[in-house]
C-alpha cells in the first residue's frame, strides 16, 4: 500500500466527514452503494492517466495527488458508515 506523503495529510478531517456524510445521505436515500463508491473514487487508471500527461505542470499534478488521496479518505469513511449501517440493521 502507498502511503500518502506528509503535505496531502493536512486534510481537515471535518471536510473528509462532510464529504463522506453527502454520500452516506444519498445511500440512506436508497442509492446503491457500489454506484456511490464509483462515484468518490478516482480509478487508479484515471489517476495515473493525469500524471503522465504532458500537458499538465507539475503544480496540477500535486492538486491531482492531493485530490486522488483525499477521495481515498472520503471512500474510507463512506465505507466504514454503510457496513455500520448494514450491522445495525441485521442486529434490528
Amino acid at each position: 500500500m502507498q502511503v500518502a506523503p506528509q503535505k496531502w495529510e493536512d486534510f481537515d478531517p471535518m471536510d473528509i466527514r462532510r464529504e463522506a456524510a453527502m454520500f452516506y445521505g444519498l445511500f440512506l436515500r436508497g442509492c446503491d452503494a457500489e454506484e456511490l463508491r464509483q462515484d468518490i473514487e478516482i480509478p487508479k487508471e484515471t489517476f495515473d492517466r493525469w500524471l503522465k500527461h504532458p500537458h499538465y505542470d507539475g503544480d496540477f499534478r500535486e492538486s491531482i495527488k492531493r485530490i486522488y488521496y483525499f477521495r481515498k479518505k472520503v471512500l474510507a469513511v463512506f465505507d466504514e458508515l454503510v457496513d455500520r449501517e448494514r450491522i445495525k440493521a441485521r442486529l434490528q
